[in-house]
């Protein structure tokens, strides 16, 4: 298996770019589109724990749309093969840090998240 295959990390990279400019502008429909239509969908967040497409949407749709620019550093992007990969980043926003991970699946309906994780670190602790 190769990791970080030339063409899987620029495909996941360019996904992972789409992805943080459709959820600081609240694109909720793109949104949608990039998770797993799936029960076994699990998004973790920092306040909430979704099981299953259908309560992601729920949790987005109801999200609120103002104050979601954000800064990321450290943005790691790795690809296992051609068809997995994982995104990790950490963030900063209105003057918390925080991180988020998600892992990316080649379906026969394209790339999907199908596991993500969002935390907030302690107010005061530098990232």
């Amino acid at each position: 298996m190769q990791i970080d295959d030339p063409k899987t990390l620029a495909e996941v990279t360019a996904l992972f770019e789409a992805y943080e400019v459709a959820l600081t502008t609240n694109d909720v429909a793109t949104l949608d589109a990039m998770f797993w239509q799936h029960a076994k969908t699990v998004r973790y967040g920092a306040a909430e724990n979704l099981h299953g497409h259908a309560e992601i949407a729920a949790f987005r749709a109801a999200r609120p749309s103002v104050g979601l620019a954000r800064d990321l550093v450290r943005t790691v992007i790795t690809t296992f093969g051609q068809d997995f990969a994982t995104a990790s980043t950490v963030f900063s926003r209105n003057g918390r840090i925080g991180r988020q991970q998600q892992s990316w699946a080649r379906l026969p309906e394209g790339w999907r998240v199908v596991a993500a994780h969002v935390s907030l670190l302690p107010e005061g602790v530098a990232g």
